[in-house]
């Protein structure tokens, strides 16, 4: 039921009625259903829009997102950076150290070695940001086993060069007695004639004619194997181990100053020039071997000889002569 509206009349001093004209009701009818339907719309705008507006720790939360996505981009760069230094050292690695040291390269197939089995990654799929995150992960790893694999060459390479220096120190590289007292190098390596039958025979090594007493020197670092006179010919002799292979030999000697076990070094004063055993006249015959074969020790005097005084020695060693021993 329509309420009844009056006012109040002050000509008569009376309530009277208040009665809408036809066309003002439906002005009044128009203008409502108007406010409704835009608060109906303006509702629904803002009932739409509701989940495009974060709520704080929405906004703390993209944030996050937004900084790990910096933060990612951050470490390929340096995981870029980290490549190319480590290909710069592998590449050393190869071309130059193993190289040096003769050993075998290490393979690009070992080097760049990916992972077989399982998905390792399994665990980080099905977010907004998986191909980035596994992505990383993926050359993190690679790159880690790379910096294994060279890790572990680098400690082969540091032995190898240790061994390298061992061998340097160890090899026969000098002259048992220093040219200034030498009286003449009387016997190369090759074929000479026997002193005692006359007969042409190999000499396995070589013969420095010198004083008696005259100091005889360690060609090379090692351990005395032997100072004794029980070879047939040798007289009182040394043998030297050099380790690697390398045996050194020096005979015929007046009297040592080492004895069988004690370490040497090259340069060490390890006896003294004589004439014992089956000897012509004082001097020290000397010899190297190589994995048990005599080899030519002239071959070996790169240590403390000019380019003119080994030019000189050649010639001499190359003369057929007679040994003396």
């Amino acid at each position: 039921m329509t309420k009844v509206k009056y006012y109040y009349d002050s000509d008569t001093l009376s309530y009277r009625k208040i009665e809408y004209k036809k066309g003002r009701k439906f002005k009044i009818f128009f203008f409502s259903l108007l406010a409704s339907l835009l608060s109906g719309f303006l509702l629904l705008l803002l009932y739409f829009s509701i989940p495009n507006i974060d709520t704080p720790k929405e906004k703390a939360l993209k944030r996050e997102l937004e900084n790990m996505k910096l933060q990612y981009e951050l470490l390929n760069k340096k995981m870029d950076l980290a490549e190319s230094v480590l290909l710069d050292l592998e590449d050393r690695d190869n071309s130059i150290y193993r190289v040096y040291f003769e050993t075998d390269p290490i393979s690009e197939e070992q080097r760049k070695a990916g992972f077989g089995g399982i998905n390792r990654y399994k665990k980080l799929e099905g977010f907004n940001n998986s191909d980035l995150i596994i992505s990383t992960n993926k050359r993190l790893d690679v790159l880690q086993k790379q910096i294994v694999v060279q890790s572990k060459s680098l400690d082969e390479i540091a032995k190898l060069a240790e061994e390298k220096e061992k061998l340097l120190k160890a090899i026969p590289s000098i002259q048992p007695v220093k040219n200034e007292d030498l009286t003449r190098m009387a016997s190369g390596f090759g074929y000479r004639s026997d002193p005692f039958t006359k007969v042409r025979k190999f000499h396995k090594g070589m013969d420095f004619t010198s004083p008696r007493g005259t100091p005889v020197y360690a060609t090379g670092d090692g351990v005395v194997i032997r100072a004794d006179r029980k070879s047939t010919g040798y007289g009182r002799h040394i043998r030297i181990d050099h380790g690697f292979g390398y045996i050194s030999l020096y005979a015929h000697l007046y009297k040592y100053n080492v004895k069988k076990g004690q370490k040497v070094r090259r340069g060490d004063l390890i006896g003294f020039v004589g004439s014992s055993g089956r000897s012509q006249a004082p001097h020290l015959h000397y010899e190297i071997y190589k994995d048990g074969k005599n080899v030519n020790p002239l071959n070996f005097y790169y240590g403390n000889l000019t380019a003119a005084e080994f030019a000189e020695l050649l010639e001499k060693a190359q003369q057929e002569n007679q040994s003396l021993d």
